[in-house]
């Protein structure tokens, strides 16, 4: 195992930040309604060894809405909620994972980069600890930027059952 890593465990429903072989940081989460799996289209959360290839929304208010990973100048309420009922809500950060493990998560249709697979805020009226997104994992806003402002770009990520 790295020296400093983050734990994705689907069975809790947790996200653990490792450092030194000490748990410093622990989050409930909420990973997708699908299930564990890598392929694109499949709507479910890709296990094995990840980094962070991308963080993003640095400086960012809580609640920003993001929309292909650029800010809409928008901040999310429930009036804006009410008026866009369709949109997956990505808010306040967002920690892009690229997969390590070429076949498993990483190339051809298992690429978890290019599933676009997000650690991301989400609205705090979705339940944690329950499997809920549409394959990535959603933290409570002030979880996010809590855990974005510790993280380094290429941070090894495990996520697994």
């Amino acid at each position: 195992m790295p020296d400093h890593y983050l734990h994705i465990s689907l069975s809790d429903q947790r996200l653990t930040l490792w450092q030194d072989g000490e748990a410093v940081l622990s989050y409930a989460v909420s990973t997708a309604l699908n299930g564990a799996g890598e392929r694109n289209g499949s709507g479910q959360t890709p296990r094995g060894w990840h980094r962070i290839r991308a963080r993003i929304g640095a400086g960012c208010a809580p609640g920003t809405v993001f929309v292909g990973r650029r800010p809409t100048g928008e901040c999310y309420s429930p009036a804006l909620a009410e008026a866009h009922p369709e949109r997956d809500w990505i808010l306040s950060r967002i920690l892009w994972l690229c997969g390590n493990e070429p076949g498993k998560n990483r190339l051809g249709d298992v690429d978890s980069m290019r599933r676009y697979i997000y650690i991301h805020g989400c609205p705090d009226t979705e339940p944690m600890g329950e499997p809920r997104s549409h394959g990535c994992v959603r933290m409570r806003n002030a979880d996010i930027i809590e855990l974005f402002d510790r993280l380094p770009a290429e941070l090894p990520v495990l996520i697994e059952e």
